[in-house]
């Protein structure tokens, strides 16, 4: 069930969609009122969860530490893994946003015969997630061609690098296929190993399931429901312009499913853990300077009014107790 609930889910959005696409006033709805309102409250979303995020105190100095500390000058330090300045900070979260560098050093660890735990190297995840990413980070930069006039220069050279391997007409998008061969990895992985599969929710599924479909709606849009590219751009780049149209039977039912499982995404994308993409920039465990050693940090919740309790007053409150239970004392 946690899996077909989701799917039904999304199969129930797609019918509402396609409903609403062919009554009256339902294609202004989704292809005018709803993006708007999706585009709103997904900026409105993110911004509240960015700002919910900063605004939390952080008690302790916690960053991931992957290699040895800032410490005896002869002992040679791992500056990214490990930073305690804030240029390293900047190159860990680099390497870590553009690169998914935490993903890629991930290993996996097997109980082999013995019993002996051997750990090993997991990158097919690593490489499916930058594949899952870059491609859907240039399919979104492609259709800009959609919402601006002129169309800009990158485009046009992303498009042109992205079909140099056109096979017919109209031209065939490699991240097409490669969009949608890591979304299967990556909704085959959660089915098929039994420890992901324990812990996955349908919140797991659910985006997985919606991004799925609009890959494919847009697919058959472009390839086998030929859709009037110019009624599209023109209501497309008039949202952009604020001075949106429709032109009356020439758009086909798909392209509004497509535009309505969009606006799903976006309306549900900031209550969701499609939130990491900027939820990485806050975390304290990435955007931390490891430097408990040269700087003393205050927790910030620490109330004023409450005296510092030092191991040693700890002692001598406890020490008698301590001494019964057998715990080991510093004084007698």
């Amino acid at each position: 069930m946690r899996i077909l609930n989701p799917f039904i889910a999304v199969l129930a959005l797609i019918a509402v969609g396609l409903v609403a696409a062919q009554v009256p006033g339902g294609q202004a709805l989704i292809g005018i009122v709803l993006p708007y309102l999706a585009f709103a409250l997904f900026l409105g979303g993110v911004a509240y969860r960015v700002m919910h995020w900063a605004k939390s105190p952080v008690p302790f100095r916690i960053p991931t530490t992957c290699g040895q500390a800032n410490s005896l000058p002869w002992i040679k330090q791992n500056k990214i893994d490990c930073p305690s300045t804030r240029l390293g900070v900047i190159a860990r979260m680099i390497l870590e946003v553009f690169l998914f560098r935490s993903l890629f050093r991930n290993t996996k660890a097997e109980v082999h015969e013995g019993p002996k735990l051997v750990y090993g190297s997991s990158k097919f995840l690593w490489l499916f997630a930058i594949l899952f990413h870059y491609s859907f980070l240039v399919i979104v930069l492609r259709h800009m061609r959609l919402f601006m006039e002129p169309i800009p220069g990158f485009v046009a050279a992303l498009e042109f690098g992205d079909g140099f391997m056109q096979i017919g007409a109209p031209v065939f998008y490699q991240t097409n296929a490669i969009f949608l061969a890591a979304i299967a990895f990556l909704f085959l992985r959660r089915v098929m190993l039994s420890n992901i599969r324990y812990i996955s929710l349908p919140a797991d599924y659910f985006p997985l399931f919606l991004i799925f479909g609009i890959a494919v709606t847009g697919i058959l849009m472009r390839y086998v429901f030929r859709a009037d590219v110019v009624a599209i751009k023109q209501l497309t780049h008039g949202l952009t312009t604020f001075a949106p149209a429709i032109a009356a039977g020439q758009i086909s039912p798909i392209f509004f499913i497509h535009v309505f499982l969009v606006c799903a995404l976006l309306i549900y994308f900031p209550f969701s853990k499609l939130m990491h993409m900027a939820g990485v920039f806050m975390s304290p465990t990435r955007n931390m300077i490891n430097n408990s050693r040269m700087v003393r940090h205050i927790n910030p919740w620490n109330d004023p009014n409450i005296k510092p309790h030092s191991y040693a007053g700890y002692e001598d409150e406890f020490r008698e107790f301590m001494k019964e239970g057998g715990i080991p004392v510093e004084k007698e």
